[in-house]
């Protein structure tokens, strides 16, 4: 375009008539006509524009196709990891790597790797076109350029720090918020108000002040590259126009000296075709920086390998049998020895339940049993097979557990009980079977939509009592070989818990079952009871055996009854 915008000025002042070529092809075009030039640069913006589409298309595409596989890659990967990885790395930043990280990388595989290809191909073509009309001019407008790439690259740089602090404020700002909704009643019930708004203000007030920052930097970034484009023009305009006095034809009609005005023209598209790639050159280093920094961290995590892993794709089929020998398990964090030296062997179809006082390690025990971590020393044997060889993903598929923190899906009641099925075949005689051996049938029923009710967060519209009847339908409705329950009725009363352990009796007996409680009503009808102190069995037997015996669990029951009578 800049070519043809040449030979049409100069046709026009010189009154000559120049053939336009474009591809080495001699286009027939009335340079002087005022429509064939309108149609003709119409027509160039067009071509220009299809293959620009297709640019983008090409760059900017794939690295959305390379995002959609990152992000799929990294979730995959997050859910291979253990039980451990968690308790190391808190959830926040793990959000963050999958979605503001990889965002950095799409933008480094899309505009930062088009913007590159862009200046290297326009900047080979459009210098070259200007060597041809003047060398000396076109390096005195290349000049600005490089000053302009380089004090782009500290702006951007400043910006991407403040951006980082304004991001950084912006979480602090939404943790606040989430914290308050989630704790409102709290807040309410502390009358607390003033407090929270006068913390959420002194938040949003740095957030803001950080933000200001930003907002200058931004306002002085246009202006910087305006200053330098017009700096570029009025080199072209100044200079070419000392040249263009110059101006001398030989007697052929071939230039000698000096350049044409059609040339000056032709400079200034070529310097406006040249100062966004090169204006991008510090936004490209800059984007390239913060994307390898995360891809880094991205990588940190893809290359972290689960210590806990399935060593066998062979089938298994639980038959009932667990034993412990000799197990020893510190937890790493805190150093905390939560089973110690611990035996014991649970037969099939066999009840067995765990009590201690709170800490005691009971909930570590169907950790190791789930093999959620493994044990420092010692063994455990899954019919007879040692854990760490069998085929993990089956055992855990006949497995059904309600753990001792109940978490429920922002979705409806169905969908919540149907995530524990392992097949999409639940029928509504199903939901109903389950739900009314947890006691909470009629709950659900009482609600307008039935089933099909919408929970809030974490269920927020059910009582602790509902959730936790809830969690144990969802067990219950995989029909498992193996169930655990730990601590799962200690928000509901006594009652309540009679009739759920009633209405559990039939399906207990023909599973192999663990109860782990600090509660002697919710366990003593197993066939075994292991008293846990300090990681270690202190005592077994069955309940009647426990309360002869006058030990630790005679202490605990006593100490129960009376202040349930209390």
């Amino acid at each position: 375009m800049p070519e043809f915008l040449k030979i049409v000025t100069d046709n026009f002042i010189e009154d000559a008539q120049n053939p336009f070529t474009i591809l080495w092809l001699d286009l027939p075009i009335n340079t002087k006509d005022p429509v064939s030039i309108g149609l003709t640069y119409m027509g160039l913006i067009v071509v220009a524009g299809i293959f620009l589409f297709f640019l983008r298309q090409s760059i900017i595409k794939v690295s959305r196709f390379i995002e959609y596989d990152l992000k799929n890659e990294i979730y995959t990967h997050y859910q291979r990891l253990d039980y451990s990885f968690y308790k190391k790395n808190n959830t926040g930043d793990l959000m963050n790597r999958i979605s503001e990280d990889v965002s950095y990388v799409r933008l480094y595989l899309g505009p930062a790797i088009m913007y590159t290809l862009n200046l290297v191909i326009l900047f080979a073509m459009v210098i070259g076109q200007m060597i041809l009309i003047n060398s000396w001019l076109t390096l005195l407008v290349l000049i600005p350029l490089p000053i302009m790439s380089f004090l782009i690259y500290k702006v951007s740089s400043k910006m991407n720090r403040l951006s980082s602090k304004v991001q950084e404020e912006q979480s602090a700002l939404s943790t606040t918020v989430q914290e308050t909704f989630s704790g409102i009643r709290i807040i309410k019930a502390y009358s607390r108000e003033k407090e929270m708004d006068k913390q959420f203000k002194a938040t949003s007030k740095e957030y803001k002040r950080k933000s200001m920052r930003l907002v200058l930097v931004n306002a002085l970034f246009m202006p910087t590259i305006m200053l330098l484009i017009g700096l570029s023009t009025v080199i072209i305009i100044y200079f070419g126009g000392l040249l263009h006095y110059d101006l001398e034809y030989d007697k052929n009609n071939m230039l000698i000296s000096g350049i044409t005005l059609g040339s000056v023209t032709a400079f200034i598209f070529y310097v406006n075709k040249l100062t966004w790639p090169f204006a991008s050159v510090g936004w490209v280093t800059s984007l390239t920086q913060r994307a390898a920094a995360s891809q880094t961290r991205i990588n940190e995590f893809l290359q972290t390998e689960p210590k806990i892993y399935n060593a066998s794709k062979l089938p298994f089929n639980f038959k009932g049998t667990i034993e412990f020998k000799h197990v020893t398990y510190t937890y790493p964090n805190s150093g905390i020895v939560a089973v110690k030296d611990l035996s014991f062997t649970i037969k099939p179809n066999e009840t067995i339940a765990f009590i201690g006082r709170t800490g005691c390690g009971k909930s570590t025990i169907l950790k190791l049993i789930l093999r959620q971590i493994d044990p420092d020393s010692g063994e455990i044997f899954i019919d007879g097979q040692n854990i760490k060889d069998i085929n993990l993903e089956d055992f855990r598929d006949q497995s059904g557990v309600v753990p001792q923190e109940v978490f429920l899906f922002s979705d409806t009641i169905r969908n919540n009980l149907k995530f524990g099925a392992l097949s999409d075949s639940v029928t509504e005689d199903d939901l109903a079977r389950v739900t009314k051996a947890a006691h909470v049938y009629h709950n659900i029923i009482d609600f307008k939509d039935g089933f099909d009710t919408l929970l809030g967060e974490r269920g927020v519209n059910l009582s602790g009592g509902q959730k936790q009847r809830i969690s144990i339908a969802r067990a219950l409705i995989r029909d498992p070989k193996l169930l655990l329950f730990d601590d799962c009725l200690s928000a509901v009363d006594t009652e309540t818990e009679e009739i759920i352990l009633s209405n559990l009796k039939s399906d207990i007996s023909q599973k192999t079952s663990i109860i782990v409680s600090h509660r002697v009503s919710s366990l003593r009808n197993a066939d075994r009871i292991l008293v846990i102190d300090n990681g270690c069995k202190v005592e077994e037997g069955s309940h009647e055996e426990l309360m002869e015996l006058g030990g630790v669990y005679n202490e605990l029951y006593v100490q129960q009854l009376a202040e349930e009578n209390a």
